[in-house]
């Protein structure tokens, strides 16, 4: 039985038959679940798989089972058995995403703060093959540490949190979940908004279509699968047609914004899965060829010194294009 001190296991196909193997869990790992530290040691392995051999006690911690919830300890001795992965698999570990920069907001040695252009998804998955954090990880070989703290959908721009270290993962994480952070987005939307309609408070269910593609929709407060969302709004400007939203979410759901805004009778300009299709196609002719979506604002604490920060993204060049083009003329 081999042992690896917190490293990467190598693809099976490149060491022969594969063999039970014993990762030690090292200090930048600690904290992390198990399912989460098996699915980054075994690279090229599918995630239902990683599960089956997590509930079939296949995997060991300290020669003990382990749920896939289960957070590992630095010092820990995680029994990996063998497992078997795809000529396509391993072609892809040895094949890694391009390595790319992002615009950086702000950058120490706990976190950084890039601003995500749109059309581009933040980790690779379901038909697509790499994300920011995949390419970032190609751009800085040297980083020991890069996760995800949070997600953006793949047609929204702004403001994406990576941590550095395992310790500002956790602390910046457990900020979104106990809602101690302030996310405000900027939102073009079809048509004039009630100055009035300030807050939604609209259960969200998600559900699948028919090929399998994801969706969401509002459902009653007294809906089982319903899950609490609240969006809180504000006019930021009318213009012609239109109207510029400040959307600030106290519920952190799948296209929240989107579904909340569309089920007002006013969908984001550009949406395609919950918008004006005809009016899209318009818009494209008029030069608005992406969602107007924007992670505008992001407050948080900071993870190592608790300080409260503020970041801001500009709108990016090609929405404040689109809002020069619907100003209303200036009255004489």
């Amino acid at each position: 039985m081999n042992k690896i001190i917190g490293g990467n296991l190598a693809p099976a196909s490149a060491q022969g038959q594969p063999q039970v193997r014993s990762v030690v869990v090292d200090e930048e790992s600690a904290g992390q679940r198990l399912d989460n530290f098996l699915i980054r040691h075994l690279k090229g392995v599918p995630k239902t798989h990683v599960y089956r051999i997590i509930r079939s006690g296949e995997v060991r911690v300290n020669k003990g089972r382990a749920g896939a919830d289960t957070r590992v300890v630095a010092g820990d001795v995680v029994r990996v058995p063998p497992v078997r992965t795809s000529e396509k698999a391993a072609q892809k570990v040895e094949m890694p995403a391009p390595g790319r920069e992002f615009p950086l907001l702000m950058e120490d040695e706990s976190l950084l703060a890039i601003d995500k252009p749109a059309g581009v998804a933040v980790h690779g998955g379901s038909g697509v093959s790499f994300g920011v954090i995949e390419q970032l990880r190609q751009a800085r070989p040297q980083a020991r540490f890069l996760e995800l703290v949070h997600r953006l959908d793949r047609e929204t721009s702004g403001i994406l949190l990576v941590a550095r270290k395992r310790s500002a993962l956790k602390h910046l994480q457990d900020q979104f979940r106990e809602r101690e952070t302030g996310k405000t987005y900027l939102a073009l939307v079809v048509g004039d908004w009630p100055a009035s309609r300030k807050v939604i408070d609209a259960p969200l269910h998600k559900y699948l279509l028919a090929d399998g593609e994801r969706r969401v929709k509002v459902v009653g407060k007294d809906d089982p699968d319903g899950m609490k969302s609240v969006t809180l709004v504000h006019v930021r400007q009318r213009l012609t047609g239109f109207t510029l939203l400040e959307v600030t979410i106290k519920t952190g759901r799948t296209h929240q914004i989107r579904v909340h805004l569309a089920s007002q009778g006013h969908p984001i300009a550009g949406d395609d899965k919950y918008g004006d299709f005809e009016r899209n196609k318009a818009l494209q002719k008029q030069g608005l060829r992406r969602m107007f979506l924007h992670a505008w604002r992001l407050q948080f604490n900071h993870p190592s010194n608790g300080e409260r920060l503020d970041l801001l993204a500009p709108l990016p060049p090609e929405l404040e294009s689109f809002l020069h083009h619907v100003r209303p003329p200036p009255t004489v």
